[in-house]
């Protein structure tokens, strides 16, 4: 684990809590913090701004599952889940929720440093996707309405596309804009106009 690691245990047991707590303190230089009450889960984690959260649980229902994974914030940090048995399908459930790592047989204190590299890691690879993928989104949206705007000029000045687009690049520049958002004013003023 890195140093000065922040974690918030959500665990109700209070000795199985202490004993999480003394692994966690054994494995590194790591600040905890115990949740006992799920009550207001999301305003209690979000005070301690943690690096993970670990979640032991004897056996989650999908309903317990859901409100500790969207209380916890699996797309703002790791979540690590730890159940006592496989519970049916819930190990799909946690990973499409978000949970970055997900283990059964509960937690045991040889594990806990693993399972939190490991949480960490791929909480990572996966928020680097999640950004790479709404960039990617972002960029195709722009492309259409480059191209929808080059359409309207090019129908309306009977220019060619290449023509149409140096018009729309030299408007950007000249009004220290990006092509994308002069390009949506287009297609937005032609909406109007129509």
């Amino acid at each position: 684990m890195s140093q000065n690691l922040t974690v918030v245990v959500v665990e109700q047991n209070q000795d199985r809590a202490f004993a999480i707590v003394d692994a966690l303190k054994e494995s590194g230089d790591v600040d905890v913090f115990v949740i006992g009450n799920a009550s207001g889960l999301a305003r209690k984690i979000a005070t301690h701004s943690p690096d993970i959260v670990l979640i032991d649980i004897d056996n989650p229902s999908r309903d317990m599952l859901e409100e500790l994974t969207v209380a916890s914030g699996p797309l703002e940090r790791p979540v690590a889940m730890f159940v006592s048995g496989a519970a049916g399908g819930l190990a799909k459930a946690a990973v499409e929720a978000g949970v970055s790592a997900y283990v059964v047989d509960g937690l045991q204190a040889e594990r806990i440093k693993p399972v939190i590299d490991t949480a960490i890691a791929r909480f990572h690879v996966l928020r680097q996707m999640r950004t790479e993928l709404a960039e990617t989104r972002r960029a195709l949206e722009e492309r259409k309405v480059i191209d929808r705007a080059k359409g309207l000029l090019m129908k309306a000045k009977g220019v060619s596309e290449d023509e149409a687009y140096a018009l729309l690049r030299k408007t950007a520049m000249n009004q220290n804009r990006r092509v994308a958002d002069v390009a949506e004013a287009l297609v937005t003023a032609s909406g109007l106009l129509s």
